[in-house]
């Protein structure tokens, strides 16, 4: 199974964000981009890929304690960015070290759990909110209307074990599917 470990955002800041993204798709050339569904909204910590089941009862211990060891931690969604002309992201603030330390453990639960994981790379804090294949579209519009976005602030609470299912119908526009696999509380409670 495809499995990425994540930090979902409560409803209310999902709701802030879709309120957002209706008016980023109102800018000019908006229909251009394809825009993730609120489902797909989630910020990554470390994405395993294609797990075997025999992996998962260890993989999920190490995520348990990952999460038991780490502190819940204040975020909001906070300005955007975006990954050269591919992707058009929303970034957070708050306890952002908080988020990088609890990346960094669930890398290292999916590794120790012997999950073949890519190079490591130090953690930046996005949500995508679209996606472009065209080399010529310019992301920066859509990134200058996020400067003035501020989330209100919430606790992450909980590590996530997210399972992604590829779309198989091939149907134009179809989007990937998200189910939590499993989730976990963050500190002591877990």
């Amino acid at each position: 199974m495809r499995l990425f470990a994540a930090v979902l955002p409560p409803p209310a800041a999902v709701g802030e964000l879709a309120t957002e993204v209706a008016a980023l798709k109102r800018l000019p050339d908006a229909d251009s981009l394809r825009w993730t569904g609120h489902d797909g909204w989630h910020f990554t910590l470390a994405f395993m890929g294609e797990v075997g089941d025999e992996v998962v009862p260890d993989l999920v211990a190490r995520l348990a304690r990952a999460a038991h060891r780490t502190a819940p931690f204040p975020l909001r969604l906070h300005r955007g960015g975006r990954f050269g002309h591919r992707a058009l992201w929303v970034g957070a603030a708050g306890g952002i070290e908080q988020m990088r330390l609890l990346a960094e453990r669930a890398d290292a639960a999916a590794r120790r759990a012997g999950v073949g994981m890519e190079e490591h790379r130090r953690y930046q804090a996005h949500l995508t909110v679209a996606r472009t294949r065209d080399p010529a579209t310019d992301l920066r519009p859509y990134v200058h209307a996020l400067d003035a976005f501020e989330g209100a602030p919430w606790e992450v609470g909980e590590l996530a074990l997210v399972r992604s299912n590829l779309p198989v119908s091939g149907v134009p526009g179809e989007r990937p599917r998200y189910e939590v696999a499993g989730s976990w509380p963050l500190g002591d409670a877990g």
